[in-house]
């Protein structure tokens, strides 16, 4: 008797009529699953039919307006024809660029050069190569691959310092012209005083890495 049952409990295991048994025609629980009759229609994800709002352009993704041209380069580069101040000496504009850099009243918010770069901090590494020369800040405000140092000066007022630029024939941007240049000096000495500027040691050549005296070719 058992024998001829075989096929009988086969088909309703088959139909999923015994307990137990996998119901071979019921979908996975998922709402992205739509309730078909037809094979077709069970295959066909009525959900990746419908446009995915995340799919759509990033709002966030735009350009960044850190990363705009806030900043005219009209405002930082000398005007053609215009000369910067030369009716004093050297020493002169450097003791009075000492003063400015500490003088608050050059800008519109409480600001002076002296409060980000007090005992030569916040300054890049770039700041030890001659000028012209990339710095970050302008790359990113006006799109300057480089800038003077009487340029940067300018900058510093204008996107810091949220002041106007100095007058380009100004004692004033003289001065801090040639007293940033003596801050620089003063930057590259520290800097190179710093082991941690120096070359670093562990990247000399790897002795070990040699050629494997054990690889040569045997005679």
């Amino acid at each position: 008797m058992s024998i001829k049952l075989r096929p009988l409990v086969a088909s309703m295991m088959s139909s999923g009529l015994m307990l137990g048994a996998p119901l071979a025609a019921a979908a996975p629980c998922s709402p992205c699953t739509a309730r078909s009759k037809s094979r077709v229609q069970l295959a066909q994800n009525p959900c990746a039919a419908k446009k995915n709002p995340c799919a759509a352009k990033n709002p966030c993704a735009a350009k960044s307006p850190c990363g705009a041209a806030a900043v005219s380069t009209k405002l930082v580069i000398r005007p053609k024809g215009t000369k910067p101040y030369a009716a004093a000496s050297r020493a002169v504009l450097v003791k009075d660029g000492e003063r400015l850099w500490s003088d608050k009243s050059l800008s519109t918010n409480g600001m002076a050069c002296a409060s980000c770069h007090q005992g030569n901090a916040a300054f890049n590494d770039t700041f030890r190569k001659p000028y012209p020369h990339f710095v970050a800040m302008p790359q990113a405000q006006s799109g300057l691959k480089q800038v003077t140092m009487e340029q940067m000066v300018q900058f510093c007022m204008i996107v810091p310092m949220a002041a106007k630029p100095l007058p380009w024939a100004s004692k004033e941007l003289a001065a801090l012209t040639a007293y940033t240049g003596e801050v620089q000096k003063s930057f590259m000495k520290t800097a190179a005083k710093s082991p941690c500027a120096a070359k670093n040691p562990c990247a000399a050549k790897n002795p070990c890495a040699s050629k494997n005296p054990c690889a040569a070719k045997k005679k």
